[in-house]
Formats: structure tokens, C-alpha cells, sequence
């Protein structure tokens, strides 16, 4: 049993990690200061006697006697972490510092959450890890993009100077139970509009692309990076299949059986018109290969959206009101 500190346990993300590594015996601290994550999310790990929660805000320093660290605390949607660019920046920067400088003091392991942000609106297809991005420095997107870059520079600093043993993870598109509805995400987004009769907002038209991750098999691939024994170069965790917009869009209303109309939207500033993971070196490193097809994991994340929106099981969107 290992004593884990996951920071941002409250998340989407964080609070599958913290239950995962429950269930494996581990003793878990979850750290959350409730700005994106939601204690809604873990409420149910409170039967462990190996887990806390505490409310902290990770700008600020803290200190724990664990082994291991998860830093994932950062808001992960462009809604969110566009809404105080500024709070951004220093989450993904003073929150590195920190769990970093809680690592070398207590010679635990960290393992930093980044993203496929950092590949920018890539000119390489699939990413791998050695392309070094495109990224608008300048952007609406650039406090969440080159902050986590920053947090890369960082982490490999501290593993440099200081001999802290670090892992980084470049997460690519991920999602399933426990998406929050507002994170603004195409995923949640399809799936409530969908349920709710509105119409499908589709920005652009429709053609760009992403590749999307079950959030059980992010989490497995998370676990197996941390418990590597050597591997401090970056990690892409994703699934490598590919889906237009629109292609998700028409799934997504297949499997509700919703009669809501796809609209078209003008696309965001620095919105990449790809991404999909090149994921060589997790399966080489790590053996991860993603288990859970699309129509699978959307089933699942379609009946948990139900449930919390108190929707029957057979509801169908046209008779609530869809049209």
C-alpha cells in the first residue's frame, strides 16, 4: 500500500484516479480547492478509510508525507480555464512548483498531468512525442497551453538539478461518467444538448477532427506510467481512433435517439483542426493500449448524464421536448 497525494481529486479525472487506486489497497489524500471539480464526484469514496479529501487551492504551498504524487489540478476546458487566464497560468506554474518542491522534499514521485495542448493546432499528424508543437504564444488559448508547457520545463528541471523522480503525461481528448455539464467540452456538449432537445452545436463545419479516450483507460495508462521504474520522457495517453465532429455528432444522436438538428457555429480562435495521439512509446514503454470503443464509452457516459439528469432510462429527447 502506497500513500498517494492526487491533486485535483475532485475532478472528472482526479476523482477516477483517487477511485481506482483505492480499490488497489493504496491510502489516497485528494486535493481540491472546488473551482472545476466538484465533491459531488467523490462523495462515494468516502466508505474507504484510506481516503481524504481537503479543500486546498495548490498556488498556495502544502505538505503532505506521501510516496507518490499526481499533480492534475488545472481547469481543462476552454470555458474554465479561459474564464481567469491569469488563474490559469499560475495553476499550471506555482501548481508544478509546489508538488514538485513536495516531491524533492519528501523523495516521492511525481507525475505531471499535461496535455495535448502543447501540440497547438499541429502541423505533424498523428503527435508524437518529439514534435515540438505550434503554438500561438498570444492566444485566448496560450495561459492553458503555455502554462502546461512551462510545467514540462519545470519538471524536467527539478529531475535535473534536484534528482526529483518525475513522469510527464500528455493527455489527449478524454471522457466518460462524471464530465461536468458546463466544461464546454464536444463530448458533454453533444450529449446534454442531445438530451435536453437543444440543437448540436457543431463548430466550424464539422470536419475537424479528435480522438477520444474512456476515461478507465486514461486512468490505467496514468498508473502504469507512475509505477515505471525509469521512464521520465513524455507520455501520449489517448486513443489513436480518429472522428470528424460531425461524425461524433450523428453517434451521439443515434444512441439517445434524439431528434435535435446539428447547427453550425463559427470555430474558436486557435481551435486545432486535428489531434490524434501517436502512441507508440506508451504501448513500447507501458503495454497501454485503449480498451473501450467509442459507441461503448459513449453509452456509458450518455446513461451516467442521465441519471444526473434525473432522465428515465427509455426517455426519448423528442417526447421531453426535443421536437
Amino acid at each position: 500500500m502506497a500513500k498517494i497525494l492526487v491533486t485535483g481529486g475532485a475532478g472528472f479525472v482526479g476523482s477516477h484516479l483517487c477511485e481506482q487506486l483505492l480499490r488497489e489497497g493504496n491510502e489516497v489524500i485528494a486535493l481540491d480547492d472546488f473551482s472545476t471539480g466538484n465533491s459531488d464526484n467523490v462523495l462515494h469514496l468516502a466508505a474507504y478509510k484510506a481516503f481524504t479529501l481537503v479543500e486546498h487551492d495548490v498556488t498556495e504551498p502544502y505538505d503532505f508525507d506521501v510516496e507518490l504524487i499526481y499533480n492534475l489540478a488545472c481547469p481543462a476546458s476552454p470555458p474554465h480555464y479561459q474564464a481567469d487566464p491569469v488563474k490559469t497560468t499560475l495553476i499550471s506554474v506555482l501548481g508544478a512548483v509546489h508538488a514538485l518542491s513536495l516531491g524533492k522534499r519528501r523523495r516521492a514521485r511525481v507525475l505531471q498531468a499535461s496535455t495535448s495542448e502543447v501540440y497547438g493546432d499541429p502541423l505533424v499528424h498523428p503527435q508524437p512525442e518529439s514534435y515540438a508543437g505550434c503554438v500561438n504564444t498570444l492566444g485566448p488559448r496560450a495561459c492553458y497551453d503555455e502554462g502546461k508547457r512551462c510545467a514540462e520545463s519545470l519538471v524536467m528541471d527539478f529531475h535535473r538539478m534536484y534528482q526529483v523522480e518525475t513522469r510527464i503525461v500528455r493527455i489527449f481528448n478524454t471522457y466518460g461518467p462524471r464530465m461536468a455539464f458546463d466544461d464546454g467540452r464536444v463530448v458533454s456538449n453533444f450529449i446534454l444538448q442531445a438530451l435536453t432537445g437543444d440543437e448540436l452545436t457543431i463548430y466550424g463545419d464539422g470536419t475537424q477532427t479528435r480522438s477520444f479516450c474512456f476515461v478507465a483507460d486514461l486512468v490505467g495508462g496514468l498508473i502504469r506510467l507512475m509505477q515505471h521504474p525509469t521512464e521520465t520522457r513524455p507520455v501520449n495517453l489517448g486513443n489513436p481512433e480518429e472522428f470528424t465532429m460531425r461524425q461524433l455528432a450523428h453517434e451521439v444522436l443515434t444512441l439517445t435517439r434524439s431528434s435535435s438538428r446539428v447547427v453550425e457555429r463559427p470555430l474558436p480562435v486557435d481551435d486545432p483542426k486535428q489531434r490524434r495521439p501517436d502512441i507508440r512509446r506508451a504501448r513500447e514503454v507501458l503495454g497501454f493500449r485503449p480498451r473501450v470503443a467509442l459507441r461503448e464509452g459513449l453509452l456509458r457516459t450518455i446513461e451516467d448524464f442521465r441519471e444526473r439528469l434525473r432522465l428515465p432510462a427509455d426517455v426519448r429527447t423528442a417526447s421531453a421536448g426535443g421536437g
